[in-house]
């Protein structure tokens, strides 16, 4: 379907027009409709599957692991939840309100929500977002990515065979059909990509002050610090495993690692080992490896290559036709080369060594430059590994392990600064697509003249002893 600014227009009109009719606000509808798109995940997975292998090379394993199976968790969760999270909050009013002393405060939906979806895991972070926007209550236009074709395809049948266009609907195409969507007026906008084109999206939801989330890489990527205390093997294996995911293409991977010059060898060692352990000795010709989404990022990987040539200790080989580029580390790399400073969203890892006595002078590199998504340490020493994930700016991350903090249950994933702004996943996703309402029920009888004039003379007086009664 060729798309238009009409026909996007009489969507939305469309999904207003349906949301008025207050069907959305019922909870058993909304839980009608998180069963139906969990049994629409479950009976499409192999063709989601082969989606993701034709856009990303992934494996069976890995896109049911990485994108699919979240899916069926994140909406288990919210229908385990939903009820609850939505239920009305009663409180007391207070004695300053006397005598309504009953609040009550509603979890409402904002209304009709764009969500704008990546390539890198095309089912998750649009099914995933969805369920959120459907657990409080919305209704959706999705605007998937132009660059995952065949997920996109996929998940155009599954939408439109699940649900009907006025309550939710996907649009393909490029960035023109983007900025059409965002011309529209929308009550929420959640949008997952790069920060540069998160400020695009800002500026156009301030026409219409819509609110908005962002869920972003980060400018200047995520740090991983190792420690010389740090258990080396250890270390490697899950650094290997994350940088193999995906061909590196995921928005909390580790973008470069400081690594204590103690070790920097020893680890190093530990990671070439670990990188042939798990995918081989030629892994841009190993189909169980991930390819790159696009030439051009193919061609940013060579292009980094070349750039570094005499520094790569591991990597640095490619398969153009596959778009295949193997994990390629580059070391010793300065705390203020470029490759550094930017998000790199690709299989490159450079290392940056320093002084382990000189711990506190790479933390303050890292806190001076834009917030990251993640973060993650490997040490032993506990007390300082808490003082800093304690104190630095990031949206989540791990000590001694790497991604796994964004599968815990009833926590949230989320970003700050440059790496986004507001929070989802489960009870965070519901908060996150809801904005409270509170209402207090006034009564008819009993009301004190506290709040009325006179302000002066002897009622004053007696008024601000009241008052100044009602603080305590």
């Amino acid at each position: 379907m060729a798309y238009t600014q009409e026909k996007i227009h009489e969507t939305v009109l469309s999904q207003r027009k349906f949301f008025r009719t207050g069907k959305t606000l019922d909870v058993s509808f909304r839980v009608e409709q998180l069963k139906k798109l969990r049994q629409a995940v479950a009976d499409n997975k192999e063709e989601l599957q082969r989606a993701l292998y034709e856009d990303l090379g992934k494996s069976p394993v890995e896109a049911y692991l990485c994108d699919v199976g979240p899916v069926i968790v994140e909406i288990d969760e919210i229908l385990k939840g939903i009820k609850k999270w939505s239920r009305p909050e009663k409180h007391f009013s207070g004695l300053m309100c006397f005598p309504s002393t009953r609040t009550t405060v509603y979890k409402m939906p904002y209304g009709v929500s764009l969500i704008i979806s990546p390539f890198n895991f095309p089912i998750l972070l649009t099914l995933g977002v969805l369920a959120a926007s459907i657990s409080g209550g919305n209704t959706a236009v999705i605007k998937s990515s132009s660059k995952s074709k065949a997920s996109t395809e996929a998940l155009k049948r599954l939408i439109s065979e699940t649900f009907p266009e006025e309550y939710i609907t996907l649009i393909d195409g490029g960035h023109d059909i983007a900025d059409m969507c965002l011309s529209e007026r929308f009550d929420k906008i959640f949008y997952t990509g790069s920060p540069a084109v998160a400020k695009h999206v800002l500026e156009a939801a301030s026409v219409n002050l819509t609110s908005v989330a962002l869920e972003l890489g980060g400018e200047t990527g995520n740090w991983c610090v190792i420690r010389k205390d740090a258990d080396l093997k250890d270390a490697a294996r899950k650094i290997a495993f994350f940088k193999l995911c995906n061909a590196g293409q995921i928005c909390i991977n580790i973008n470069q690692i400081a690594v204590a010059e103690e070790v920097a060898e020893a680890f190093l060692s530990e990671l070439k080992k670990e990188f042939i352990r798990q995918i081989g000795e030629n892994p841009e010709n190993n189909p169980e490896y991930p390819k790159l989404i696009t030439g051009a990022v193919y061609d940013k990987c060579e292009r980094l290559a070349g750039e570094y040539k005499d520094r790569i200790v591991f990597g640095g080989t490619g398969n153009r036709e596959e778009r295949r580029f193997a994990p390629t580390v580059i070391y010793p790399v300065g705390e203020d080369e470029d490759i550094v400073k930017h998000e790199l969203f690709c299989p490159i890892l450079p290392v940056v060594p320093f002084r382990d006595g000189d711990i506190d002078r790479i933390t303050d590199v890292i806190a001076e430059r834009e917030h990251p998504l993640a973060m993650y340490v490997f040490t032993s020493d506990m007390k300082w590994a808490k003082a800093f994930m304690s104190t630095q700016q990031y949206g989540g991350g791990c000590i001694n392990e790497v991604c796994v903090h964004m599968m815990v249950k009833g926590v949230p994933f989320n970003g700050t600064g440059h790496s986004g702004m507001g929070a989802y996943h489960g009870e965070w996703g519901f908060r996150e697509f809801t904005h409270p309402q509170t209402v207090l029920t006034g009564r008819t009888k009993f009301n004190l003249p506290l709040r009325e004039h006179p302000y002066s003379g002897e009622a004053g007086e007696k008024k601000m002893k009241l008052l100044k009664l009602f603080e305590k």
